[in-house]
């Protein structure tokens, strides 16, 4: 447990970040402790109930007043919260229904839900925190002045009510919920990819190990490869003196019993020592966007798929979406690709990982959408845009000849179902990317 506690807690910092956890837990915690504390210092120096306005509080010393206004103040409070997220609820059931059901990780991880849900649970804390201290027996006390910050916090609920209802009403149109899976996607490429391309080629360096892995470590659980600690793996190959290379990707799914990892000199790496090599690899039943870029395009494809179904038939989502893909690759495209070959000392290779390469996100983003929407002559044309979008940012040759290679196959799928004047416009937006190609040859 011990040696897994590292992955375990970046794990755990993910999930409860993005969860209805920690941020509404600690602000609730919060205005809970400021409600009692406020309240016992208030019983200790009564001189402070002389500072808030009679008009705020006319009866300063009719406990009952306080004890109303607060179980008031908390019994309404409740009552939204119940109202406003079972409608929340059943408002992302219908969307994740419409776009994808993996959405729904988005908005949890939404950062206004998080606050509006800790504001009022926090006001609720706040009363029932203060309200034991509103008394007739055995001295009559009320705490005017914290009973004066309930009323204050009662108009912030009311306020922040209405922004929430602005807020959610277009957080769950489909624009919305795009540009935030591209946004976060990026965020993901700016981690894995922090350095701007340089380099003359797009192809990363290849290295050699220099002995034979030829034993495996196969996976204890069955699941989604989440994170993979790369500093732990290379400084335990170190440790043990072997050399290992993952097997699968982040975002792939590993069953029990598979090989994860394959190492050299197996005699070295014991049972023990396996456990603490898997120990840096998260795996879980969900994938998340901790390291996986794929798992953001795949939201989106996802999004546009069901937008051109002959049931829902919303080619403008799906061009959306394809305008967000674009993005996502000229992001990837612009910066060096990920480090697969990791050095401990800086002539021994220790760890490749692999990585997603830019032809396999470029044929994630794009092919399923092509091939279903042959016969959707506006998506079919915004995806030829798309490439050539993409084409205009890139000098390699190998990556402009995968393009046009797309956008033949764009074509010859359209051909059959398209307009002659469709498909001409097709092929003028083609002839973009053939011209750029032949000049550079």
């Amino acid at each position: 447990m011990a040696r897994s506690l590292p992955v375990l807690i970046r794990s755990a910092v993910y999930a409860f970040r993005g969860g209805f956890l920690i941020r509404p837990f600690i602000i609730a915690l919060a205005l809970g402790a400021a409600g009692a504390i406020l309240s016992s210092l208030e019983e200790q120096n009564p001189e402070i109930s002389a500072f808030v306005p009679e008009i705020l509080f006319p009866s300063h010393g009719d406990p009952q007043v306080a004890q109303v206004i607060l179980s008031a103040i908390a019994t309404s409070v409740m009552t939204v919260v119940s109202i406003v997220f079972a409608i929340l609820l059943m408002t992302l059931t219908l969307a994740s229904t419409q776009f994808s059901p993996r959405i729904l990780v988005s908005f949890v991880r939404d950062r206004a839900t998080q606050w509006t849900l800790g504001i009022f649970l926090g006001t609720f804390s706040y009363c029932i925190a203060a309200l034991p201290a509103a008394r007739s027996l055995p001295t009559s006390f009320a705490p005017v002045a914290t009973v004066t910050g309930a009323m204050l916090l009662a108009p912030i609920c009311v306020g922040w009510l209405i922004y929430f209802i602005h807020h959610i009403s277009n957080a769950i149109s489909v624009n919305h919920i795009v540009d935030r899976i591209r946004r976060e996607t990026e965020l993901v490429i700016d981690s894995l990819m922090p350095e701007p391309r340089r380099t003359a080629q797009f192809e990363a360096a290849v290295g050699t190990f220099s002995e034979k892995l030829d034993s495996v470590i196969v996976s204890r659980q069955s699941g989604y490869i989440r994170f993979v600690d790369i500093d732990r793996l290379r400084a335990l190959a170190k440790s043990y003196r072997i050399c290992l290379r993952l097997e699968r990707r982040v975002g792939h799914f590993v069953p029990e019993g598979v090989a994860l990892l394959r190492v050299s000199h197996g005699d070295r790496a014991p049972p023990q020592r396996a456990l603490e090599l898997l120990a840096a690899i998260d795996i879980g039943p969900a994938r998340t966007m901790q390291q996986d870029v794929e798992f953001g395009i795949v939201q989106i494809v996802d999004i546009a798929l069901r937008a051109i179904s002959p049931a829902i038939n919303d080619p403008t989502t799906a061009i959306s979406c394809v305008d967000q893909l674009s993005c996502i690759l000229i992001r990837w495209i612009e910066r060096e690709p990920p480090r697969s070959y990791f050095y401990n000392p800086p002539h021994v290779l220790r760890v490749m990982i692999p990585w997603a390469n830019f032809p396999g996100l470029l044929d994630l983003a794009f092919e399923q959408i092509r091939h279903y929407s042959v016969a959707d002559a506006a998506v079919s044309l915004r995806l030829m845009r798309a490439l050539c979008d993409i084409a205009s940012v890139v000098e390699e040759t190998n990556i402009r000849r995968q393009l046009l290679e797309r956008g033949e196959r764009l074509i010859a799928g359209c051909a059959q179902r398209l307009l002659n004047d469709d498909l001409e416009r097709l092929r003028q937006r083609l002839a973009l990317l053939e011209s750029g190609l032949v000049a550079e040859d």
